[in-house]
């Protein structure tokens, strides 16, 4: 197929570009920093210079294209602040970044639309040790610091998921490790020793690795059912003192400092929320059934080499 795909630079974008490849699809990347081109012609893809939160120049950017699926993995993460604020570009990329590519989509003909969701769309809560499904309510708000990252997720899905003659495709992806991405984010703040961890009870969540990630992807592009979100995470849900502590392991940082619970909640209301108050595992098997996936890397020590 002949792809469009925003996001390309990321940490997901850069797997993705090879697996896309890989699997013999034409890649159109649309990148916004000209500096990029040579990241995407490495990967097999040819850029377009266009920024997705200007409507009328990613319009005139595709104009003239014909092609297949639209793929939306675009986020701000690398410039993702310790307080979620209301003009985060996350949020924006997720709201109106998700109109303008759709809006791109009919430019250029796509059929399919594939976006990037996230598993805390499920909420910021303490689920215990039950496992949750796709069909398990999405977008529920619990009145704390997560409830702004549950609502980008419902705004994309749902623009998706709406789109009269899209065929719209959600997926749902656990906390990305592996080069370029949260894991690699956390080991840099180890080595500044920036204070990680809350003392006292953690709470923990789903893993996947960028590569499993990005194969995930284009398996659900391929094979994906029009209207369904796919849970894409790996077989090992993880507390927070684990991940932080094989990270320190795997990259050879020093031992995460901790704060008292109160402090660290003033200092990072949003992940005092994540690490504290949340417990979230999640099942890939309708996944691993629909779309004949499966994470090659089963949990975090083995993708980040300690296995």
């Amino acid at each position: 197929m002949k792809v469009l795909l925003a996001g390309a630079t990321g940490a997901i974008g850069k797997p993705l570009l090879t697996a896309l490849a890989d699997a013999g699809h034409e890649v159109t990347a649309i990148i916004r920093n000209p500096a990029n081109r040579g990241v995407v012609r490495q990967r097999g893809a040819v850029p377009v210079v266009a920024d997705v939160m200007d409507r009328g120049g990613l319009l005139r950017a595709v104009e003239g294209m014909r092609l297949d699926v639209v793929m939306h993995q675009a986020t701000a993460m690398r410039n993702a602040g310790l307080r979620i604020r209301e003009d985060d570009p996350t949020k924006a990329l997720r709201g109106p970044g998700t109109e303008h590519l759709l809006a791109a989509a009919r430019v250029v003909g796509a059929r399919r639309f594939v976006t990037q969701s996230l598993i805390t769309g499920y909420g910021y809560h303490d689920f215990s040790d039950r496992v949750l499904t796709e069909d398990d309510e999405f977008g529920r708000l619990f009145g704390n610091a997560g409830d702004p990252v549950v609502e980008t997720s419902v705004a994309t899905e749902q623009q998706t998921f709406n789109a009269e003659g899209i065929e719209g495709i959600a997926l749902r992806y656990g906390l990305f490790y592996g080069p370029e991405a949260f894991s690699d984010m956390f080991a840099d703040l180890l080595r500044k020793r920036v204070p990680l961890l809350p003392r006292g009870k953690t709470g923990g969540t789903c893993l996947i690795h960028v590569q499993d990630a990005a194969e995930a992807a284009v398996a659900a592009m391929e094979r994906g059912e029009p209207g369904n979100a796919y849970n894409v995470v790996d077989d090992a849900p993880v507390g927070w003192r684990d991940f932080i502590g094989t990270v320190a392991e795997a990259h050879g940082t020093p031992r995460p400092i901790s704060l008292p619970a109160w402090a660290f909640r003033r200092m990072v209301p949003y992940l005092g929320c994540q690490m504290i108050d949340t417990t979230l595992r999640v099942s890939h098997e309708k996944a691993t059934r629909e779309l004949g996936w499966k994470p090659r890397f089963p949990d975090l020590r083995s993708g980040l080499g300690l296995a």
